[in-house]
């Protein structure tokens, strides 16, 4: 439950710290005096999207903090989860804002993400506000509320997984299909391609190979001639082979008495086994250089092929063709398989759709008999609340095909008159009927889930009288129930009824508008309530009424 609030310095609130009690609390004032800003700031702690502009005038940051009792509610799995620290007591939840757009949020001290704090929110409290009554005619809520009922939540949640993997199950093989489609479009066109690569066959590395042939076939006479001239020049009786004979006789002549000659005969002699050797190099590359006219035009219409096939398929070497053609071949393994694979995918996605149409049986099943009992038990609480003649039913149909929370439509249908026939709630109830009819399916939930605190603002609009005390008689009896129930309220007679009473009320300063709360005593209770049933001019006779109303 919600024990403690602190609010500084967001819209017209400078400060406030105000203690909430277990049990049906009311909150009063006048209308513009701050009762939807509390509720703002409420929200704000539970993760709703943060306005700069709800800071007010002149200060830098607004700071909001709310701490709660989680004693006995289960969340400690939700706080293991999310790395945060356990208390099984307590639970203070933190948000500041600051003028420059950023916001901030704590649990226990540990800064978390606004999605954390939505988690944590949607487990403390429930905020009913006016707005929430058009969820009465949306399908997802009316399902929302059989699920509850009926406990559907694991259900649910291992439909709602077969139907996301039956879902993509389906997609897969709608993809499979179309790439069927496509590939035999284009495999005529893939064949011819692979035929043109086979039959060329590429070979690693063979740009290189090829263009170095070319260029040796296109020079053969001229790398002949250089070759032989060469070893000639090396090998003549005037060549250098004979000038390092004569030198090497030189140095034998003077070896008996200079002692570096051998050395230097060494030398010359090594010269000359290594220009005998180019020589014998020359002549062998000589023989093997052959003019071959057929064998050059063989290799420049090779080479052309394999340049114009690189850039048919835009690549740059015999490599990437080489990985083009294994492509090319995997893909038309893929085409000859294609109806075996189609065929898998076909019987996964009827496997995975028997699996959705079992589990979708079993919500509607569950779904059916929760409907008997909301259908009874709103006949049952709807007649105190001035609808004698109420008829309530729940209309499942099955859809034909499931969808993401089942495959039932779900229609409230509802007529509060004897010889109206039944209708779907949304186009027949009034703003005030829809108010009661709301509030019994919170009273009616609020004994199947476990929720601290459940907060109603302005759920009495459109009622009066005795239907607002029966409404606040409802209300109180959800708060008995172990939850903390707090109503934001114009009428007198659901205010008479709260354990506590607070009181909203806004201040005119010479700076500024400010709203304030305060915890009312009885008397307070009782020129409050005066107040709210004769105005401004508090007459006797509405502060007896007033005392009357709370003596009940």
């Amino acid at each position: 439950m919600l024990r403690h609030l602190h609010i500084e310095n967001y819209t017209l609130i400078e400060r406030l710290d105000i203690d909430f009690h277990q049990g049906f609390s009311v909150i009063t004032g006048q209308t513009g005096a701050g009762k939807s800003i509390l509720l703002g700031a409420i929200s704000l702690l539970t993760g709703q999207r943060a306005d700069t502009t709800a800071i007010q005038a002149g200060k830098n940051r607004c700071t909001l903090e709310a701490e709660f009792d989680i004693t006995g509610y289960q969340l400690q799995q939700l706080f293991d989860d999310e790395g945060l620290d356990w208390d099984e007591k307590n639970c203070i939840i933190r948000r500041e804002l600051t003028t420059t757009g950023k916001s901030r949020a704590f649990v226990n001290d540990t800064p978390v993400t606004l999605t954390t704090l939505k988690q944590l929110g949607a487990r403390l409290l429930d905020i009913h506000s006016q707005h929430q009554n058009l969820l009465l005619g949306q399908e997802d809520f009316q399902l929302h509320i059989l699920d509850t009922l009926a406990h559907n939540h694991d259900l649910l949640t291992a439909y709602k997984t077969t139907y996301t993997s039956w879902q993509d199950k389906e997609k897969a093989l709608a993809q499979a299909y179309q790439a069927t489609q496509q590939n035999h479009q284009d495999e005529d066109y893939l064949r011819y391609q692979l035929n043109e690569l086979e039959t060329f066959s590429p070979q690693a590395d063979e740009d290189e190979t090829l263009h170095t042939e070319c260029t040796t076939l296109e020079h053969a006479q001229d790398i002949r001639q250089s070759l032989y001239a060469t070893s000639q020049i090396i090998d003549s009786e005037e060549a250098c082979v004979q000038m390092l004979r004569q030198a090497r006789q030189q140095l034998q002549d003077i070896a008996p008495y200079f002692t570096h000659a051998d050395e230097m005969i060494q030398r010359i002699e090594s010269c000359e086994i290594e220009l005998r050797d180019l020589a014998r190099q020359c002549d062998i590359y000589s023989q093997d250089i052959e003019c071959d006219p057929q064998r050059l035009e063989q290799v420049r219409a090779r080479l052309n092929k394999l340049y114009a096939l690189e850039q048919k398929h835009h690549v740059t070497t015999s490599t990437d063709l080489i990985a083009i053609q294994s492509e090319i071949s995997t893909h038309l393994n893929t085409i000859d398989n294609s109806e075996e694979h189609l065929h898998q995918l076909q019987q996964e996605a009827q496997q995975a759709h028997a699996k959705v149409t079992d589990l979708a049986h079993q919500l509607s099943k569950t779904r059916a008999n929760a409907a008997k009992h909301l259908e009874a038990q709103m006949i049952e609480q709807l007649k105190p609340l001035g609808m004698p003649n109420i008829q309530f039913a729940v209309d499942i149909t099955a859809s034909p095909h499931p969808h993401p929370q089942g495959q039932d439509n779900i229609t409230m249908l509802f007529t509060a008159n004897k010889h109206t026939p039944l209708q779907a709630i949304q186009n027949v109830a009034s703003g005030g009927e829809i108010a009661r009819v709301m509030l019994t399916l919170k009273a009616i939930i609020s004994t199947s889930i476990q929720l601290p605190t459940i907060i109603f603002d302005e759920i009495d609009t459109g009622v009066s009288g005795q239907i607002a005390q029966a409404m606040a008689h409802i209300m109180r009896h959800i708060s008995q129930q172990g939850r903390q129930v707090i109503s934001i309220t114009h009428l007198p007679q659901i205010a008479a009824l709260g354990d506590t009473h607070y009181r909203v009320w806004k201040e005119e300063t010479p700076d500024a508008t400010l709203s304030h709360i305060t915890l009312l005593d009885r008397q307070g209770r009782i020129d409050e309530i005066a107040s709210m049933l004769s105005g401004t001019n508090i007459t006797d006779s509405a502060i007896e009424n007033a005392k009357q109303l709370l003596s009940h």
